[in-house]
């Protein structure tokens, strides 16, 4: 006979049903902001994972586990405030996950997940004309995440300026695989960046010169690291050229590539939603440090950019 200890491990499988990547959307009184869940197997009868909130980096779960169909996972807190971490149960039904979040002020929230598309591309369209998403003189085609961008976004001697503190800005259109194009300059010491679809977040940091990092010039933040440092020096002009198709993105910063064709494993903290088999903007961090465009352009690889 097996020992007791042996007896009580689920059975090979027994969480098949919610292994894999999950896009959460939260709901918080009239508003709701997106996660992200991937579940994974430790052992054949233990679980882990990883998740990332509503804003931050991915960060590792403390507990996870998945019985009499019951998902719960603790994720431990990074920039949220309060002293408890976020608790999550959910029940798997249809390929969805619908469940509750108590916060760290102790409140329940609702949530349900969805699996993350795999945004497999085989061929890219044929490439169209590029975009000038900023025309050197106004912010015509962006609007603020949240309030008014022109109380802190300046057009100044052709390039666009932001003032701390300021907000995030926002292309009107939306695009799904394409060529970025970006010459920027950043302060001593000036954190900012740039989100693809409004998802997944490039870096842009000043770090010349230290350790290469997920949370550094260049990563997709929290989850790929560059594979070189070419970031240039602080108030210098520097290039980035980032490639998206699908889940692919290639990024080269000041004619060196740092990112080669790699794969992004879901949403970064501060996401404007979890959708990610739909198109969507070009996001510009602007809520944390300076920073200076004198060229933003795209350039779209399919025919499904509007």
């Amino acid at each position: 006979m097996l020992p007791l200890a042996a007896q009580s491990q689920p059975p090979p499988g027994f969480a098949d049903d919610v292994l894999g990547r999950w896009d959460i959307t939260v709901t918080d009184a009239d508003t709701q902001y997106p996660s992200w869940l991937e579940v994974r197997l430790r052992t054949e009868s233990q679980l882990m994972g990883r998740f990332v909130g509503r804003f931050g980096s991915v960060r590792h779960l403390a507990e996870i586990s998945f019985a009499d169909g019951m998902l719960r996972f603790t994720a431990p807190l990074q920039y949220e405030r309060g002293n408890r971490p976020l608790e999550f149960a959910a029940t798997h039904s249809a390929d969805r996950l619908t469940g509750t979040l108590i916060d760290p002020d102790g409140r329940t929230l609702a949530w349900v997940g969805t699996r993350a598309p795999p945004l497999e591309r085989r061929n890219e369209g044929s490439p169209a004309s590029t975009l000038e998403l900023f025309n050197g003189h106004d912010l015509s085609g962006w609007h603020a995440r949240f309030g008014t961008a022109e109380t802190c976004w300046k057009v100044v001697d052709g390039a666009l300026v932001s003032t701390p503190p300021c907000v995030d800005i926002v292309t009107e259109r939306t695009f799904e695989d394409f060529v970025l194009d970006l010459e920027f300059s950043i302060p001593r010491g000036s954190n900012s960046g740039v989100y693809l679809r409004g998802r997944y977040e490039v870096q842009i940091q000043d770090t010349a010169g230290q350790a290469l990092d997920a949370l550094r010039m260049g990563s997709v933040y929290g989850f790929i690291t560059p594979i070189a440092d070419a970031a240039g020096a602080p108030e210098s002009w520097q290039s980035m050229n980032i490639r998206l198709l699908g889940r692919e993105i290639t990024v080269v910063l000041n004619g060196e590539t740092i990112i080669d064709a790699e794969s992004i494993p879901g949403i970064t903290g501060g996401a404007l939603d979890s959708r990610e088999g739909a198109p969507g903007p070009i996001m510009i961090q602007g809520d944390h440090g300076a920073i200076r465009f004198r060229k933003i352009a795209l350039t779209p690889l399919s025919d499904t950019n509007e």
